[in-house]
């Protein structure tokens, strides 16, 4: 299910975590080639991303 990103903080690992409307978190790692996500790594494209929608795994349970 599709939810809107209200905002980010690392974990204990400093990876980002995407906060999200549903009030879960989802990691948003950039691990290529696994996981393409550069934006995740600059502030400035991070911050573009609040109010972008992301899924959640855990609301389509």
């Amino acid at each position: 299910m599709q939810r809107t990103i209200i905002g980010f903080h690392q974990d204990e690992d400093g990876d980002w975590v995407a906060e999200l409307s549903c009030l879960h978190n989802q990691h948003v790692r950039h691990r290529p080639p696994f996981q393409q996500r550069p934006w995740v790594l600059d502030e400035s494209q991070r911050a573009a991303r609040v109010g972008a929608e992301l899924d959640c795994p855990l609301c389509d349970g």
